[in-house]
C-alpha cells in the first residue's frame, strides 16, 4: 500500500460543494489539499440534463463568486475562457442552462490539480501515531490501495436517491429496469419511456415537473383512444402522463426577494439556535422553500395542456396532488397497479400504468467508509451528525483534527443545506476553520429580515407625558397643528 505525506485537508467526494472548497483553497499558498471521487470525471445529475432545463439559482451562485468574486474559477471567467462572454451577454440570462453549469464545473474540476477522479475511498480511520486521519482509497481501474494522511477531512459525498418503500423492490429488480426507476436515471431510459402508453411520475418537486413536461412534449397528437382510466391507445406516439404528489398542491417554489433570505447565513444562525425538535418541525413545514417548482415550469405545463386541448381534445395528462402511493402490484398484462391514498378525503384508489418514475428526491446517508471511525463520532439521538457553526462534526473528546460535512446538515442548518446559493459561503466558512484564520472574508449580515425576536432595547422607552388640558387660545398666532400621534 502506497502512503503519502500528510495533507492539511482531504475532501471525499467532488460534487459542486467540495469542488467549491477545492476552488477557494486553490488560492491559498502552502495549504496542501487533495479531493477524491470514485467517478471517472465530474458529472452533475446526468439523468436530468435535459434540453431547456435551467438552474433554479442565478449564475452568481457559482462555485466561488458569492465568497470571492475575484476568483479565476468564477462562471464569468469560464465564459471568458470559452469565448462565450458576448453570447452570454446578449442572451440576457440570469438562470443558466443546467448542461452549461455541468460543463463549467467539469472545467474547474479538470483544471484543479487537487482533484483526483477514479479514486474510490474505502476507509477512514484515526491514525493515533500520526495524530491524523488515514484515508484509504483504491483506483477504480486497478487493485492497488493508497493511504493518505489528513489533518482534517471534509465529507462531500452528496445525497442518494430516495424511493418510496413500496416501490424499492421494483427499482432494484432487473426485470423492471427502465419501467420503475428513480428520476436520477430518467435520461438513461428516456427514449424507452417515450414509447410506452402510460407513464406515472411520482413527486411534486422540480425534477418531477421537468419530467412531466419532457414527456408531454413528446405527445405529438391532440387526441387519445383506448387504454385504461383515460390511458392512450398503443398506436399513438408519446405517453399519457399522470403526475402524482403527496404535497397538497403543485406549488411554486418561494422566490420572492424577502423570502429568499431564508438562504442566508442570518437564517442559518437563527435555525441553529432552535431546539432540535423545533428544527425538525420547521424543515417539514418549509417544503415550498426548497422542494417547490419554478413558476416557469408550471406555466409551461399549463400552456402545453391548454394548447393540446384546443377544439375539445382530451388532455394528455392527469394531475393528482395530495396523493400518496401505498403499494404496487403487477397486472396480468405486465402493467403496474399503484395503490394510492388521498389522506384529506380518507379515500383509496388504484392507478394502472405502464411505467413509474420516482421523482422523490434525495437524502444524506452515512457512507460505509466511515464504519471504521463510527465510534469516534458523537451522533445525535436519530443517528445524524451533530454539526457546529463551522460545519464541523462533533467527535469524541481527544480526537485530533476535525471532520466536516457539506450537504448533510439539513437537520442542523436548515433549508439552505442543499441549495447552491450557500455553497461558496459554506466552503469559505470551512476553509477559514481549517486554516484557523480568515482566508476568505464572509459577511456578518446578509439579510434585511430579523429572524426570531428582536434584541431588547438598551434602555426602556420613556413613558408618555401625562395628558394636560390644552392652553387657552390667545389668538391666531398661537394656533398650531396638533402633534402627530405616537
Amino acid at each position: 500500500m502506497a502512503e503519502q505525506l500528510v495533507h492539511d485537508l482531504v475532501g471525499v467526494g467532488i460534487g459542486p460543494f467540495n469542488l467549491s472548497l477545492a476552488a477557494l483553497a486553490d488560492a491559498t499558498p502552502g495549504l496542501s489539499t487533495l479531493f477524491l471521487d470514485a467517478k471517472p470525471a465530474f458529472v452533475w445529475h446526468p439523468g436530468l440534463l435535459l434540453d431547456g432545463t435551467v438552474l433554479q439559482v442565478p449564475f452568481l451562485a457559482d462555485l466561488v463568486t458569492l465568497a470571492d468574486p475575484t476568483s479565476r474559477w468564477s462562471y464569468l471567467n469560464y465564459l471568458r475562457e470559452h469565448d462565450r462572454m458576448f453570447p452570454f451577454f446578449f442572451s440576457e440570462r440570469f438562470h443558466i442552462p443546467r448542461r452549461e453549469y455541468d460543463h463549467y464545473c467539469r472545467w474547474v474540476a479538470e483544471s484543479l490539480p487537487s482533484c483526483r477522479f477514479g479514486a474510490h475511498v474505502t476507509d477512514i480511520t484515526l491514525d493515533e501515531d500520526a495524530a491524523a486521519f488515514a484515508v484509504t482509497y483504491r483506483a477504480v481501474d486497478g487493485a492497488a490501495l493508497t493511504r493518505v494522511l489528513a489533518r482534517q477531512v471534509v465529507l462531500g459525498v452528496g445525497t442518494e436517491p430516495v424511493v418510496p418503500q413500496p416501490l424499492r423492490p421494483y427499482v432494484r429488480t432487473a426485470a423492471h429496469t427502465g419501467r420503475v426507476l428513480h428520476s436520477a436515471d430518467y435520461g438513461t431510459h428516456r427514449d424507452r419511456l417515450a414509447g410506452v402508453r402510460d407513464v406515472t411520475v411520482v413527486g411534486g418537486g422540480q425534477s418531477g415537473a421537468e419530467i412531466v413536461l419532457d414527456l408531454l412534449r413528446q405527445y405529438r397528437e391532440p387526441g387519445r383512444t383506448g387504454g385504461t382510466q383515460g390511458g392512450r391507445g398503443a398506436d399513438s406516439p408519446g405517453p399519457y402522463v399522470r403526475w402524482v404528489a403527496r404535497t397538497p398542491a403543485f406549488a411554486p417554489m418561494e422566490y420572492s426577494k424577502i423570502g429568499l433570505e431564508h438562504f442566508t447565513p442570518d437564517y442559518i444562525r437563527y435555525f441553529r439556535a432552535l431546539p432540535e425538535h423545533r428544527r425538525d418541525e420547521l424543515v417539514e413545514r418549509q417544503w415550498q422553500l426548497y422542494k417547490g417548482v419554478s413558476e416557469e415550469t408550471l406555466a409551461d405545463i399549463h400552456d402545453l395542456l391548454y394548447e393540446r386541448t384546443i377544439g375539445g381534445a382530451p388532455p394528455p395528462a392527469a394531475l393528482h396532488p395530495g396523493v400518496t402511493v401505498a403499494g404496487i402490484g403487477t397486472a396480468a398484462d405486465g402493467s403496474y397497479e399503484l395503490a394510492c391514498r388521498h389522506p384529506e378525503q380518507g379515500s383509496t384508489f388504484t392507478l394502472r400504468t405502464d411505467a413509474v418514475v420516482c421523482a422523490t428526491g434525495y437524502a444524506a446517508v452515512r457512507p460505509p467508509f466511515l464504519d471504521g471511525m463510527a465510534k469516534l463520532i458523537d451522533w445525535d439521538e436519530r443517528g445524524r451528525y451533530r454539526v457546529d457553526g463551522s460545519y464541523r462534526v462533533a467527535l469524541q473528546g481527544g480526537v485530533p483534527g476535525a471532520l466536516y460535512v457539506q450537504n448533510a446538515e439539513l437537520h442542523t442548518h436548515g433549508v439552505g443545506a442543499p441549495d447552491l446559493t450557500l455553497g461558496a459561503w459554506r466552503a469559505a466558512t470551512i476553509l477559514n476553520a481549517v486554516a484557523g484564520r480568515t482566508l476568505v472574508r464572509v459577511p456578518q449580515r446578509a439579510a434585511w429580515t430579523t429572524f426570531g425576536a428582536p434584541a431588547q432595547d438598551r434602555a426602556p422607552a420613556q413613558a408618555p407625558a401625562p395628558a394636560q388640558d390644552p392652553a387657552p387660545v390667545q389668538g391666531p398666532a398661537s394656533v398650531q397643528d396638533p402633534a402627530p400621534p405616537v
